[in-house]
């Protein structure tokens, strides 16, 4: 294990952790380095499982110290970025959504929709996640303010011959080719495009209206209905922009969801209350990041220069509004900035917004990762490799247990072959020699039970042998598979892995050292995948078996309501609930339930307070 170094400073600075082929495998930023760093030199087990690999892969830790902990913040993202450390969480950029860019080089520039990288002297506005509203939004605003919409080259030609092209003769062109605009006319026009990106719509309406109203008073009436029409233009332009808070906010939402090893930020630019512009920031987390270490990590790349940051940014709760965020948003803005974690109204509804947003980021991830068959074979050939397999695992099974505090004890068990679900295979085990709360026991009893047909002929044709068994938890969970196998005469034939829940470490049967899956690598997304699916799986059927259970313990003692009458209830009304809710004369409705059972039963079920009324009056109301 790496000794401590000795001379570390008590400054601000970033740590680099290298391996023996001089990889940097994790960075870090700390306000002294000397008390951080102290923290990775303990005991063994002191430390998380995640410090335990890195301490155990890394040979040599430097350091690099900054004026202030902002610095260090800016350069452990620097870092993280150009070095792609293997413990660190990683940052992917989306730059798939398109800007506006205005090239304030040019005397005249045009209004171009871009998705290529960011360069200096040109104005963006966005990124917009509608390209089709996009475009619609800009044809509109050129009616209003006609900026020139043509190429470098078709300018310069009727430029040359003096004469403008057809946009000009419709309107949708202020015709700075043949100077029937001058510089200054047309630098007004490109400031109004500036105002309405960023949110200002109300001065724009203003100017257009005052214009209709002179020339009409001057009875200039073309020039009246040109700015009329200009206003409806920009009426509908505005409309393809959310009005999401109605008392002209100038703020940013910044959500973070994480889902596993995925988490995705999104930031929505809100601009006299509304929606203007949304980033989004994939990243691939390491394994114990909070979301105030993920909004910490991705704050330089949310807020690079002082025009971006607000003087309010709404956070999802009151933690990750910490001194760093604050103080590095102010350094930005070279004034105080408001961080705020509101609870209720407005801003909370655009925050849940956000998230909602984070979160079906996430979700579209997934499904492009599902749906990529090659993506799914790199995943098997990568975990495969990882866990020394002979070959790819075609099929994996997952067995994970539920109970609530000893009660109700299951486990399941699903299916995934060539990486997707199949879900005609998934079962359900009711542990039946286990009592009390053990895991262990459990999970030995449903592995077993699972491996009693592993040579049984009739059950391959329908259920095929699984390449490779996860287990989730630890090494106590991975020891009893293992005794499941012996006791099945299986010892060394099945190949098993447990995976952790928290640390998302791999144990096999032959080492007592974790497997570390890549961070971001397909494997481990698959790996984690299955294990939650493993977790829904099993958490259904211990909420229904639990209701079934509700519902016989709050039935018991009715005479002539037996179990198979209790679950034909249960699966009429759906939960106790709901049947506490059915009226007398819905009992009596059922055909499969004698009269003066559904009697008994409505008495047990009706509140004291509230006697059953006669039938007699009931059918009279």
């Amino acid at each position: 294990m790496l000794a401590k170094p000795s001379g570390i400073p008590r400054l601000s600075g970033c740590y680099l952790f290298r391996n023996e082929a001089g990889t940097i495998v994790y960075v870090g930023k700390a306000r002294s380095l000397a008390q951080r760093l102290a923290n990775y030199f303990q005991r063994t087990e002191a430390l998380t499982v995640k410090t335990q690999a890195l301490m155990a892969e890394a040979v040599s830790v430097e350091w690099i110290i900054t004026p202030s902990e902002l610095d260090a913040l800016i350069l452990e993202n620097e870092l993280i970025k150009e070095n792609q450390p293997r413990y660190n969480m990683r940052l992917k950029d989306d730059k798939s959504f398109p800007y506006v860019a205005l090239d304030l080089r040019a005397d005249f520039p045009a209004p171009t929709v871009t998705r290529s990288a960011h360069q200096k002297g040109v104005r963006y506005f966005g990124p917009f996640v509608n390209v089709r509203a996009l475009r619609s939004t800009i044809d509109e605003l050129i009616m209003a303010f006609p900026l020139r919409s043509c190429t470098k080259h078709k300018f310069n030609y009727h430029e040359r011959i003096g004469r403008p092209c057809l946009l000009f003769d419709i309107g949708k062109c202020s015709g700075p080719c043949v100077r029937a605009i001058d510089r200054d006319g047309y630098h007004e026009l490109m400031a109004a495009w500036v105002r309405f990106f960023e949110g200002d719509v109300r001065q724009l309406r203003r100017l257009l209206e005052d214009r209709m109203n002179e020339a009409s008073a001057q009875k200039r009436y073309e020039a009246a209905a040109k700015a009329r029409d200009a206003l409806s233009a920009l009426e509908r332009a505005a409309g393809e922009q959310s009005v999401v808070l109605d008392d002209h906010s100038n703020l940013d939402v910044v959500a973070i969801a994480t889902d596993g090893g995925r988490a995705a930020v999104v930031r929505f630019r809100v601009r006299y209350g509304r929606i203007i512009g949304r980033t989004v920031h994939l990243i691939d987390r390491s394994m114990d990041e909070s979301d105030v270490e993920i909004l910490e990590g991705v704050l330089p790349d949310l807020y690079p220069d002082a025009p971006s940051v607000p003087p309010i940014v709404v956070v999802g709760d009151r933690a990750s509004a910490t001194p760093l965020v604050r103080a590095y948003l102010a350094e930005k803005r070279a004034r105080s900035v408001d961080v705020v974690a509101p609870q209720r109204g407005r801003r909370r509804k655009v925050l849940e917004l956000a998230t909602n947003d984070a979160q079906s980021v996430i979700g579209r991830d997934s499904l492009r990762r599902q749906s990529d068959h090659n993506v799914r074979s790199r995943a098997l050939q990568e975990l495969g490799s990882a866990l020394d397999l002979v070959q790819p695992p075609y099929r994996v099974e997952c067995f994970d247990m539920s109970h609530l505090q000893g009660t109700n004890y299951v486990g399941s068990m699903v299916v995934f072959e060539d990486g997707l679900a199949k879900k005609s295979d998934y079962r359900h085990f009711n542990v039946k020699e286990v009592l009390g709360n053990d895991d262990v026991a459990a999970m030995e009893e449903v592995v077993r039970r699972r491996l009693h047909y592993w040579n049984d002929e009739q059950t391959l044709t329908k259920f095929r042998r699984p390449d490779l068994i996860i287990i989730d938890g630890g090494l106590p969970q991975l020891h009893a598979a293992q005794k499941a196998a012996a006791s099945a005469g299986l010892a060394g034939q099945v190949e098993l892995v447990a995976l952790a829940k928290r640390e998302e470490l791999l144990y096999r049967p032959s080492s007592n050292v974790p497997i570390v899956l890549e961070r971001g690598s397909e494997s481990l997304y698959l790996v984690q995948r299955i294990r939650d699916e493993a977790h829904r799986f099993a958490i259904t059927f211990h909420r229904s078996k639990r209701g079934k259970s509700m519902v016989a313990s709050s039935l018991q003692g009715i005479e002539g309501l037996g179990p198979a009458r209790r679950n034909r209830l249960l699966v009429q009304y759906g939960s106790l609930d709901g049947l506490r809710h059915a009226t007398l004369e819905e009992l009596e409705a059922l055909a499969w339930l004698p009269s003066d059972v559904a009697t008994r039963l409505y008495d047990h079920l009706r509140a004291p307070s509230q006697p059953r009324p006669e039938k007699e009056s009931a059918r009279d109301e």
